[in-house]
């Protein structure tokens, strides 16, 4: 039985390690917060936790769709501000134009995510060149245009970012409805065949007949939507639309944090939502943590950092582990581990 288990832990996907990690970073966070005499699972408490996933868990589900495609989107903290002012000044506070802002909004991230995917895929710049050419050119936009807030959201579209349904907050809800349609694509649809196979090995998948093209470009689009839909949310709850709302969240690279930590190779190929969500929620847990116990902000990073570097070093060493052992000592293949052939790695 002593051997059984550990060849169990070994087994399961890196999707159900991250979730266990959850569970465990929830229980030493329960701890340390009643000692200052407080409780991590009050009404209050999980909604502040729920209530910072929401953002970042757009950004990252967009961001997990372009990095499943060997690709990743710098942009994304640029496309949040400047959809937030996009949709508030087109509103400007009358409840009639909600959906005319909403809509120009995400049409106007569309066509930025449409560009950074054409510009990969046709002209073969690398989507880390690409996007971060595209992010500068909607910086200077942003510092040209704009001095500060602008625009106003009326009180109807407000409640998108205020309500909830108990401590749930509906913008939380909302996202995770759209990870499990995301979910849904890339296990279920030729898009998502196609991407992990395009993020796996790009030339392989041409020379079996996929358009490698084509799902790098919609990853792209899409990922340029959900930050978007990022921009609009926080429009809701401030009120106003900002130039500097998306860069003072550095979504860019806590997303990229987020999917790695979720169990997402950089590479491509390998990963899932339902990890890049976990590892959403497990940066949400320590961020309220570290705001009960008033650590000092700028700690925030380097304990960001750490959880990064050590979930990066446990994958590569199963994954190291797996190659080992892919061949028993008689020279018949082993079976691999659930993460190395169910999330992508086999597609």
């Amino acid at each position: 039985m002593s051997l059984a288990l550990p060849a169990r832990l070994k087994r399961l996907d890196t999707t159900a390690i991250v979730f266990i990690a959850l569970i465990v970073v929830l229980a030493l966070s329960a701890i340390l917060v009643a000692t200052v005499g407080r409780n991590l699972f009050s009404a209050g408490s999980i909604r502040d936790i729920l209530t910072g996933m929401s953002v970042l868990g757009f950004v990252a589900i967009g961001q997990t769709l372009v990095i499943l495609g060997g690709s990743l989107d710098l942009s994304v903290p640029y496309v949040v501000s400047l959809t937030s002012l996009i949709a508030a000044q087109t509103m400007n506070g009358q409840a009639g134009m909600v959906l005319p802002g909403v809509l120009l909004a995400l049409a106007v991230a569309a066509v930025i995510g449409l560009a950074n995917g054409v510009i990969v895929t046709v002209l073969k710049v690398h989507g880390f060149v690409t996007t971060l050419g595209v992010g500068l050119m909607l910086k200077g936009y942003l510092d040209t245009n704009y001095q500060g807030t602008a625009g106003s959201t009326p009180w109807a579209f407000q409640l998108f970012g205020a309500t909830g349904i108990g401590p749930v907050p509906v913008s939380t809800v909302v996202m995770l409805l759209l990870a499990g349609v995301v979910a849904f694509l890339l296990a279920r649809t030729n898009f998502g065949h196609h991407l992990f196979a395009v993020g796996g090995n790009a030339e392989v998948a041409r020379l079996s007949g996929v358009r490698t093209r084509r799902p790098l470009i919609w990853a792209h689009v899409l990922c340029s939507v959900f930050a978007g839909i990022a921009g609009l949310l926080l429009a809701s709850r401030l009120g106003v639309g900002s130039p500097t709302v998306g860069t003072q969240g550095g979504y860019d690279l806590l997303s990229i944090a987020a999917v790695v930590l979720g169990g997402t190779l950089l590479a491509g190929g390998r990963g899932s939502i339902w990890g890049t969500i976990g590892g959403v929620a497990i940066f949400a847990v320590l961020d309220n943590l570290m705001s009960v116990l008033q650590v000092n902000p700028f700690l925030k990073d380097v304990v960001r950092g750490a959880v990064i570097v050590i979930a990066v070093a446990v994958y590569s060493r199963r994954r190291l582990v797996a190659r080992r052992e892919r061949f028993t000592r008689s020279g018949e293949a082993a079976p691999l581990p659930a993460d190395v052939t169910s999330e992508g790695g086999a597609r």
